[in-house]
């Protein structure tokens, strides 16, 4: 379970990470700069980069900091893991992958541009719901 633990906790750190340049780019007014070909900046300067009001990346230093948070709390027991704790972490992280689709799909079939920060944090945040599938006491 440590395993699960610790690979949750180093992959929503990696989440963070990304959320967080992408946050501090945009409130420094800088254009965002894709690594691959892409769109970044027309992505997250777009009318769908905010969610009831709200910067999606700045949900997503959130989703990604309490989430690192959280599984290293798990990873160092100071958090026990019960099925309590399971089943609100598998249902956070289903929350969040969908969340990724719907962005993914926005950038696809809305936007027609692509991000690849943006990639690689739907990356992050399906690979979260599947270790904390994996890690749950519902398998």
């Amino acid at each position: 379970m440590s395993f699960v633990f610790f690979g949750t906790t180093l992959v929503s750190f990696g989440g963070f990470l990304i959320a967080y340049y992408i946050y501090i780019t945009k409130k420094k007014n800088e254009v965002l700069v894709c690594p691959l070909d892409g769109s970044c900046d027309a992505v997250v300067q777009s009318t769908y980069s905010k969610f009831l009001g709200i910067p999606v990346d700045f949900l997503g230093v959130i989703y990604y900091g309490a989430t690192t948070l959280a599984y290293l709390l798990l990873f160092v027991e100071l958090l026990p893991y019960t099925p309590v704790t399971s089943l609100l972490s598998v249902l956070i992280a289903i929350s969040g992958a969908l969340f990724s689709i719907y962005l993914v799909s926005v950038q696809g079939f809305v936007l027609r541009e692509w991000c690849t920060w943006c990639l690689v944090s739907a990356f992050v945040s399906f690979l979260i719901g599947i270790f904390s599938i994996y890690g749950s006491h519902f398998l």
